[in-house]
């Protein structure tokens, strides 16, 4: 009798034990980002994936696929297995998407559930040194001289890159044309080849091309000047009321485990307290900004009824 009762506490116990124990994931987890290599998402991604591993004890892949304004890479993890084992590094433009595009393969709050905030930054309106613009302001004279004649990158229609761009269009009373690029990569090759006149960057992937003077920045979308780029004066300077951030985040499969979800933030929260990290994200423009799951999900939800006014309002849709 005695041996039988020890067997049985022995039996629960462990079972306790194993039920109690956190979500772990079981082989390599795939970190999907919607755009090629070299732009701000992949930058963003990638700083959080090469410390990952060591928290989660398996390799964490990164998978770019890019192109259809983020649109192949966001269905890919909608439509991944919900087992914990696939993330989805997702960007402002996540909010954006379903206004401009009338038909899309997923929904972006029905079919994903959020991990975490990563962080936010402003966007930075660079052009190559041998433009002839030096400053906002002579960006905006030279565009009223040369009305259509000027014409920037952006990786997307309905994008904040995007609708940076029109916005400032819009604010300071120019007209540029617009050339669409599949990532934030291929449209710096062409600026620093004097291909394209302008680019409203990510700065997770322009501040190291223009701190090595590749890039020449006029201004960055946020209403004050940004920390990684203090002599960078904010666009607002030259155009009064111009205000526009980015932000980052992951996002899993919507039937994802509510443990791996937990497990997920748990480590992202963790990782963006360390020093390397956030100095890492600052040197890319990114102030890390760590959230729960509830509170990415609802920055997610403002923000899809947000821009859709914007976007309303510009007339902006791609069929």
């Amino acid at each position: 009798m005695l041996v039988t009762v020890a067997a049985l506490v022995t039996t629960v116990a462990t079972a306790y034990a194993q039920g109690s124990a956190p979500w772990s994931p079981t082989r390599p987890v795939r970190m999907i980002v919607p755009f090629p290599p070299g732009g701000a998402v992949d930058v963003v991604g990638r700083i959080i994936a090469a410390r990952l591993p060591e928290r989660l004890g398996q390799q964490v892949v990164v998978d770019n696929r890019g192109g259809a304004y983020a649109i192949i890479g966001t269905e890919l993890a909608a439509k991944a297995a919900p087992d914990g084992h696939t993330l989805l590094v997702a960007a402002a433009g996540h909010t954006i998407t379903p206004s401009v595009i009338r038909k899309l393969p997923y929904d972006p709050i029905k079919d994903f559930a959020a991990i975490g905030f990563i962080g936010s930054g402003a966007f930075v309106l660079v052009v190559s040194p041998a433009f002839a613009a030096k400053s906002v302001g002579e960006f905006v004279a030279l565009a009223k001289s040369r009305p259509g004649k000027l014409n920037y990158a952006h990786t997307g229609y309905g994008n904040v890159a995007h609708l940076s761009a029109e916005l400032f269009k819009s604010m300071a009373g120019i007209n540029m044309q617009d050339v669409p690029y599949k990532g934030g990569g291929p449209a710096l090759a062409d600026l620093m080849g004097g291909q394209i006149s302008a680019f409203f960057a990510g700065m997770a992937s322009s501040s190291a091309l223009i701190h090595s003077g590749k890039l020449r920045a006029l201004g960055v979308t946020t209403a004050r000047r940004a920390a990684s780029l203090p002599d960078v004066p904010a666009i607002a300077e030259a155009v009064p009321g111009y205000e526009v951030d980015g932000w980052y985040g992951l996002v899993a499969p919507t039937a994802t485990p509510p443990a791996a979800i937990q497990r997920y933030n748990r480590e992202l929260v963790a990782l963006l307290a360390l020093p390397d990290v956030k100095a890492r994200l600052l040197v890319a423009g990114i102030d890390a900004s760590p959230s729960t799951p509830a509170e990415f999900q609802s920055r997610i939800t403002r923000d899809i009824t947000r821009w859709a006014d914007v976007v309303k309002k510009a007339k902006i849709s791609v069929e």
